[in-house]
């Protein structure tokens, strides 16, 4: 069995696109981007602002589930250029502030979405 997840804030409904998927203990979350909740608006003005908008996503997913981020067990980031991994790892690493954080990879793409410049996916424990 398996239930859509969305923030609290999501009113967006009937397009193809589900923020998260719940099934035996884990919420599966689609690759966010720096796009505001129910909004076209990206915040991406540096690489920092893009980034903390995508963390507040996830965060916002995650609470549609009644968790946090230490409920975290697998991100994925997507980078268009390695360059910005730096400061992408800066503000990622300032919402895992309780434990250990989440296993994750950083991946180097050609292209994202609304050509955005990161897009982070995750898996989260809910057990």
């Amino acid at each position: 069995m398996k239930r859509t997840v969305r923030a609290p804030e999501d009113r967006s409904t009937g397009t193809p696109f589900t923020p998260g998927v719940e099934a035996g203990g884990f919420i599966f979350i689609s690759g966010q981007i720096c796009q505001v909740f129910n909004a076209v608006t990206l915040r991406k003005d540096n690489i920092a602002e893009e980034t903390t908008q995508v963390m507040e996503n996830l965060g916002a997913v995650l609470k549609g589930a009644g968790l946090g981020y230490e409920h975290l067990v697998k991100c994925t980031i997507y980078l268009t250029n390695l360059q910005y991994y730096a400061e992408v790892n800066r503000v990622y690493q300032t919402y895992f502030t309780q434990g250990d954080p989440p296993a994750r990879e950083t991946i180097g793409v050609k292209d994202l979405p609304r050509g955005v410049n990161v897009m982070i996916s995750a898996i989260a424990f809910k057990g």
